[in-house]
């Protein structure tokens, strides 16, 4: 079955893009990126942007796009047994159009990628068919929030993700 990704979380004053892989197939259930409950991308935004566990979905998402962030996925579509990362048929892949959404989103300065798939991806399958101009635009890869990338702990990925924050302040 091809699974389908979502639209960005973005408005035109973004200036970071963190970019994951495709979202897991609890995400896609609830229709929210990063919704598995051991996924460490919201507790670490939480602490890097003072959000509050209690907001919702939606004030969480107002939030990043308050601080100038943007998320995104570098797949459009994939066939993939489960969530992980490693199970996605290469063949299947479909990338999100890119030209596009730097064309809506003018202000994004630097790309931060949950991951070394979303890499990977992006770079195979997105910067070979990138406009020139976008092609500069800097990049950095995260550690995975992913609850599958267990040899890391919450701090540790914490101590990467706050790369982030100077970046937003541009």
């Amino acid at each position: 079955m091809v699974e389908t990704g979502f639209s960005a979380i973005a408005d035109h004053n973004a200036k970071i893009l963190i970019l994951g892989s495709m979202p897991s197939v609890k995400s896609l259930q609830q229709q929210q990126y990063y919704a598995h409950p051991h996924n460490a991308f919201w507790p670490i935004m939480s602490e890097l942007l003072g959000m509050e566990k209690e907001w919702s979905y939606q004030q969480r998402c107002q939030h990043l796009i308050a601080n100038k962030f943007s998320v995104w996925d570098v797949l459009k579509a994939c066939q993939r047994q489960g969530s992980l990362d490693q199970n996605i048929d290469s063949g299947s892949m479909v990338a999100n159009d890119f030209n596009t959404f730097f064309q809506q989103y003018p202000n994004i300065e630097q790309i931060f990628f949950n991951g070394s798939k979303a890499e990977q991806v992006f770079k195979q399958y997105v910067l070979p068919n990138l406009d020139a101009s976008f092609k500069q635009l800097r990049q950095t890869r995260l550690p995975s929030t992913s609850p599958a990338h267990a040899s890391m702990t919450f701090e540790q990925k914490l101590q990467f993700w706050q790369r982030i924050l100077p970046s937003a302040k541009i």
